[in-house]
């Protein structure tokens, strides 16, 4: 009698100054080799720096001890100001990340598969952390098809993209920054496009998501105008939305669209650093 083959969990680890876990599918003597030096991994030959900011993100390519090469995304994250705060009561960014990822995986949503991540701590405050995931290949920011496909070719991908969010949402799956720089899409046939979240430590997990919480976490998705309230019928099952809901994700919509305006012109974000309170 041949059962189901049960899935390998995550293992916890130890580094000396870095604690995390890894997943089953990297827990390799290689892989973790190369990650017990985290800070160094920019300097591998094979790393890549894609995003040099508040955070830093780029590829590594790392030679597994099976013999096959892995490509991964790194991401690390600094912990500074309230953010480092908060971390004495809160899960680093990384491990929130990894989290994130695996509630996706568990209930067959699309995400670049979690690797592992690790955190270094001082006195219980986050220093710094880092999440490890297998690079997206064959797949494209969604913001590019949103300026640049025709309405023929839009319409299928806006009802593709409807009935994932719709899935993700009714598996309990909240993404609070779910923009168009957090999707990836892998094109196929029309109407069948395949979609991935990515920026995972913004995933909560909630036990029911009503309408309203649901529209309003669309309104950061970069959907032309003319465009909104076909994904929103679409989203909402090929029924035209409630007139509340439409209206509610109108309003939040323009709320937050002044609001990001105000923020560059003021340049928010560059105060707060600054200030080292973000």
């Amino acid at each position: 009698m041949t059962g189901k083959k049960e899935k390998r969990p995550a293992r916890r680890l130890d580094l000396g100054a870095y604690r995390g876990e890894v997943g089953a599918g990297f827990d390799d003597p290689h892989f973790i080799d190369v990650i017990s030096r985290p800070e160094n991994i920019w300097d591998i030959p094979e790393a890549e720096l894609l995003f040099d900011g508040r955070n830093r993100v780029g590829t590594v390519r790392i030679l597994l001890a099976s013999g096959l090469n892995r490509d991964l995304v790194v991401k690390e994250f600094s912990s500074r100001g309230l953010i480092r705060l908060k971390s004495l009561v809160q899960p680093s960014k990384a491990a929130r990340a990894w989290r994130g990822a695996l509630a996706l995986e568990e209930r067959g949503l699309g995400t670049a598969s979690p690797a592992g991540y690790l955190e270094k701590r001082k006195r219980g405050l986050v220093e710094r952390s880092y999440f490890f995931a297998a690079r997206v290949d064959g797949a494209e920011e969604i913001r590019g098809l949103f300026r640049s496909l025709q309405a023929s070719e839009l319409e299928p991908l806006l009802s593709a993209l409807a009935d994932f969010l719709r899935r993700c949402h009714d598996r309990g799956i909240l993404h609070r920054d779910l923009s168009d720089g957090n999707i990836l899409v892998k094109k196929g046939e029309p109407g069948h496009d395949s979609f991935c979240l990515l920026d995972t430590n913004r995933i909560r997990v909630c036990q029911r998501l009503g309408g309203f919480r649901r529209a309003k976490n669309l309104i950061r998705l970069g959907i032309p105008p003319a465009f909104q309230k076909y994904f929103l019928s679409c989203y909402f099952g090929g029924r035209r939305p409630r007139k509340a809901h439409w209206f509610w994700y109108r309003l939040n919509k323009i709320v937050y669209t002044s609001y990001v305006d105000v923020k560059k012109k003021l340049r928010l974000r560059r105060i707060a650093r600054f200030l080292r309170i973000q």
